[in-house]
């Protein structure tokens, strides 16, 4: 027979759990750009970002999604580079590259930018990106932890391409996999 303190003890962790759990639904969340990126129709320099928002629910409060996004000068569009752990799901690769508003919400969370390139010579760290994201080795394989994730997949590109000078913050939980998978 459980003793008081220990039936206590799952009730207590029983309602931390659904204190933890989102109150929205993701589905209706919001998707809406931010305002961050510049408008590929006023800006015409090329542009590279790296962005970061909570991620969905609990998860947020301890860790970020992130994804970059690339507009070419004269491009009427950016592209946003990310891995998505759902399009497994769906039989998909977890791994996308599509024209889309760079700087969306996350799911209700606004994004925050990490880092910014603009203008001579963005469009060959451009090109070096799509290199990256080419050879980038877990387009099929996803796990929330500790990793391959949306940020192992940033953390990759940002390794490949030093020139982003990009360092993630602790909060990107899976950029980590790059050193320990690969032993760099």
């Amino acid at each position: 027979m459980k003793t008081l303190p220990t039936i206590l003890g799952y009730l207590l962790l029983s309602q931390l759990t659904m204190a933890c759990s989102t109150s929205g639904d993701w589905r209706i969340a919001s998707r809406e750009s931010a305002g961050i990126a510049p408008s590929p129709d006023s800006h015409q320099q090329a542009v590279v970002q790296v962005y970061g928002a909570d991620a969905w629910g609990w998860r947020g409060w301890f860790a970020i999604h992130t994804w970059i996004s690339a507009k070419r000068s004269g491009q009427e569009h950016y592209t946003v580079y990310d891995v998505v752990g759902w399009r497994k799901y769906r039989g998909q690769p977890v791994m996308a590259a599509l024209p889309d508003t760079p700087d969306r919400h996350w799911f209700g969370s606004k994004p925050e930018l990490l880092i910014e390139h603009r203008g001579n010579g963005v469009d060959q760290l451009i090109d070096e990106i799509e290199q990256a994201v080419a050879d980038y080795p877990w387009k099929n394989e996803y796990r929330a932890f500790p990793g391959p994730n949306s940020n192992t997949f940033v953390a990759w590109v940002g390794k490949k391409v030093p020139g982003l000078n990009l360092d993630l913050p602790f909060s990107a939980i899976g950029s980590g996999y790059v050193e320990k998978s690969t032993g760099n």
